[in-house]
């Protein structure tokens, strides 16, 4: 299964990142999109590198278990 051709290079990720953390911000997460757009978020560093957990919805049933 062949991958395609690689949108971005390396040099540009750590570029991009490095001029974030130049700018005084805190890198939370980086994502490379189809198109080989790098998209930063900044904020805290999200620890686990994945998403946040969705909230937890209020059930009756939750305090019986």
């Amino acid at each position: 299964m062949a991958r395609g051709p690689l949108t971005f290079k390396e040099r540009d990720l750590k570029a991009a990142v490095n001029a974030v953390k130049k700018a005084g911000e805190n890198v939370a997460r980086v994502k490379i999109e189809k198109d080989g757009s790098i998209v930063i978020d900044v904020g805290p560093p999200n620890i686990l590198g994945c998403e946040p957990s969705p909230p937890k919805r209020n059930r009756p049933m939750d305090k019986l278990r």
